[in-house]
C-alpha cells in the first residue's frame, strides 16, 4: 500500500464519519418532536414508498421536469455502483479491478457513460430553467440567499462529476468506451501527460462525491436519503381528514360524561393546544421539514400564494427546518433546557400566513415526496385558538353564530326557511 493509499483511506474514513455524526444530529433534531404513531398498514407504506419516492409517481404532473429528474436520479444511483471500483482501486491500489469482467464491464460502463452524459445536460437544462428562463415557482422571496446558491451549486457541481468521469476514462489508454472516446483525440498522447490527467480526474471524482456526501446534511438535497423514510411515514389516510387532539376528546367526553372512562393521558404528553414551537410539533411533521425538495410546487399549487396572499406552503417547511437547527443548536450547547425566548408561531410564522390557508390540501397533493404543510398550519392555529383566544373576527363572528343559531349567519333557526316562502 503506497502513500496515496494512505491518503485514500483516510479521505474516506473521515468522510463516512463526519457524515454518520451530521445524520446523528438530524435524527436526534427530528427526536425533538413529539411521539406519533406510524407503524400501521406496513403493506401499504411499502407500497406508497415504492411507488411515490423509488417510483416518483407524483413527478408526472409534470412531464418534462419529470424525465429530467428521472435522468438525473438514475444517473445518481447507477453512476454510483462504479464507487465500488473506485473505492476498491483507491485502497488496494488496483487499476479497475472489475476489468476482468470483459464484455459485461465494457456494457456496463458504456451504459453509466451514456448516463453521465444525460445527467450532465439535464442538470445544464435545470440550471438554466432556474437562472435564466425564471421560472415562477424558483423566484420567490423565500429562495432568497443560501437556498438559491445550494440548488445552482449542486446543478454544477454533478455537471462537473460527471465530467471528470468521462475524462477519467478517456485518459485511460488501456481502455475506449462509448463516450469517452471522442474524447481521446482532444487529450495529449504522452503516456505520463495521459496518465496524470486519469489520476487528477479520479481524485477529483472521488473527492467530489465525498464532499458532496457530507454537503447534503446541510442542503436540501438531503431528500435523496429521507424521501424514503418521509413517505414510508406519511399520513395514509384520506385528504381533508383532520387528527383529533386526544387532550380535547378526553376533555369533551368529561365534560359530557363525568363518570366517562377514558385513557389517562400519557407522561411527557403535551400540556398545551396545538403548537407554538418546533417541540410541539410531531417528529413526522419534523421529518418533513427536513424532507423538503425546496421544488416549490405546493406553493404554485396553493389559491391563496395565487391570489397574492402571504402564505408560502415551502417556506413554511424551510421556517420549521431553520428553528429546528436553531433549537438543536443551542440545546447542544447549553442544554435539554435551552430557551431563547423565540418561537416559531411569530419568530418565523406570522399569523397572517397561518389564516392565509384555505385548508385545501392542494400543497399536500402536489408535494413529490408527500410531506404535509397543511398539519403544521392546523397545529399552530390550534395554539393560536386554544391557548391564546386569538382568531380572525370573520371567524369569531361565525362560531358565535353557530353557537346561537346552528348555522353560520346570523338569522334565527326559526327563520331559516324563510326564502322557500311564497310573497
Amino acid at each position: 500500500m503506497g502513500i496515496s493509499n494512505i491518503i485514500f483511506s483516510l479521505i474516506l474514513i473521515a468522510a463516512i464519519v463526519l457524515f454518520t455524526i451530521n445524520i446523528k444530529k438530524i435524527i436526534n433534531n427530528i427526536r425533538l418532536g413529539q411521539d406519533v404513531n406510524r407503524t400501521d398498514n406496513a403493506a401499504l407504506r411499502w407500497k406508497t414508498m415504492l411507488r411515490v419516492a423509488l417510483g416518483q409517481s407524483k413527478m408526472a404532473t409534470h412531464p418534462f421536469a419529470a424525465i429530467l429528474h428521472l435522468f438525473v436520479y438514475a444517473g445518481f444511483i447507477l453512476i454510483n455502483i462504479e464507487m465500488l471500483e473506485i473505492v476498491i482501486d483507491g485502497i488496494a491500489g488496483t487499476h479497475r479491478v472489475f476489468s476482468g469482467l470483459g464484455t459485461f464491464y465494457q456494457f456496463i460502463i458504456n451504459f453509466f457513460e451514456i448516463l453521465a452524459v444525460l445527467v450532465a445536460v439535464s442538470c445544464l437544462i435545470f440550471l438554466i430553467r432556474r437562472n435564466f428562463k425564471r421560472v415562477k415557482r424558483f423566484q420567490g422571496t423565500d429562495l432568497k440567499g443560501f437556498p438559491k446558491s445550494d440548488a445552482n451549486f449542486i446543478l454544477i457541481t454533478e455537471v462537473l462529476l460527471m465530467s471528470a468521469l468521462l475524462l477519467m476514462n478517456a485518459a485511460d489508454p488501456s481502455q475506449s468506451f462509448v463516450i469517452s472516446q471522442y474524447i481521446k483525440p482532444i487529450l495529449p498522447t504522452n503516456h505520463d501527460s495521459l496518465h496524470l490527467i486519469e489520476q487528477s480526474a479520479w481524485w477529483f471524482h472521488i473527492v467530489g462525491v465525498l464532499a458532496f456526501l457530507n454537503y447534503l446534511p446541510y442542503s436540501k438535497h438531503l431528500h435523496i436519503i429521507w424521501a424514503f423514510p418521509n413517505t414510508y411515514y406519511s399520513n395514509l389516510f384520506a385528504k381533508g381528514k383532520f387528527t383529533n387532539m386526544e387532550n380535547v376528546t378526553r376533555e369533551v367526553k368529561l365534560m359530557l360524561d363525568p363518570s366517562a372512562i377514558v385513557e389517562p393521558q400519557p407522561e411527557g404528553a403535551p400540556q398545551k393546544f396545538g403548537a407554538k414551537d418546533v417541540a410541539d410539533l410531531t417528529w413526522i411533521q419534523l421529518m418533513n421539514a427536513y424532507t423538503c425538495t425546496e421544488c416549490g410546487r405546493c406553493t404554485s399549487a396553493c389559491p391563496a400564494n395565487i391570489t397574492g396572499k402571504k402564505l408560502s406552503p415551502r417556506k413554511i417547511m424551510m421556517d420549521v427546518r431553520d428553528r429546528v437547527e436553531e433549537v438543536a443548536a443551542g440545546m447542544r450547547k447549553n442544554g435539554k433546557d435551552f430557551s431563547d425566548g423565540k418561537s416559531l408561531l411569530n419568530d418565523y410564522i406570522t399569523e397572517e400566513e397561518i389564516w392565509a390557508c384555505t385548508s385545501c390540501n392542494a400543497c399536500v397533493q402536489e408535494c413529490p415526496v408527500n410531506i404535509d404543510p397543511l398539519s403544521i398550519i392546523i397545529d399552530l392555529r390550534r395554539y393560536l385558538v386554544m391557548e391564546e383566544s386569538k382568531l380572525p373576527s370573520e371567524l369569531a363572528t361565525m362560531n358565535t353564530n353557530i353557537e346561537n343559531n346552528q348555522a353560520p349567519w346570523q338569522f334565527s333557526p326559526s327563520d331559516r326557511l324563510n326564502w322557500a316562502k311564497e310573497d
